[in-house]
């Protein structure tokens, strides 16, 4: 399997390699980002020039993912997650959301962090290295609590990338 550089998902891997800044959004107010669908189509928008297919293919397989089951996997974070045939890798993009959203998560509680990735279907074992990633980056409660009250993408991109650092 060919990877593109960046985008290799092995132990080392660092998420600011498939998520750069531009595609961080802090929602302060919640404004942008009020619901599940807004979120889906929020990363749709982020997400689609990076795995090179229009938003609305990439909000229809996100929002088909979480027909199968909601991607929000409790203490306020969902992490929706799909592939398109033609994703040159994985990408990522990341959704603050300090207000909470509804997302149907298994505990039942509002969402603040939404991390959405997209990669190629021939790739489901880098894909799932990412996603286990994502979830060791969160479950640390005090990374979750830095990461929500990051009043920027900047300084919500620079824990993650101190993050980065800090797993190596």
């Amino acid at each position: 399997m060919t990877m593109q550089a960046g985008t290799s998902a092995d132990p080392g891997l660092r998420l600011t390699a498939i998520l750069p800044r531009q595609r961080i959004l802090v929602d302060s107010e919640g404004a942008r980002v009020p619901d599940k669908a807004a979120a889906l189509a929020v990363l749709a928008d982020l997400l689609a020039p990076a795995v090179g297919v229009d938003r609305a293919t990439v909000e229809r397989v996100l929002v088909e993912r979480e027909r199968l089951q909601s991607t929000g996997i409790g203490d306020g974070i969902a992490i929706p997650h799909a592939s398109v045939e033609t994703a040159p890798g994985q990408v990522a993009a990341l959704l603050v959301c300090p207000c909470g959203l509804p997302f149907e998560a298994v505990d039942g509680n509002a969402v603040r962090i939404v991390f959405g990735v997209v990669g190629p279907r021939q790739a489901a074992g880098d894909h799932l290295r990412i996603l286990a990633r994502i979830s060791r980056l969160l479950r640390d409660a005090a990374v979750r609590e830095r990461l929500i009250s990051a009043p920027t993408a900047a300084e919500a991109y620079a824990l993650i990338e101190d993050q980065d650092n800090h797993s190596r």
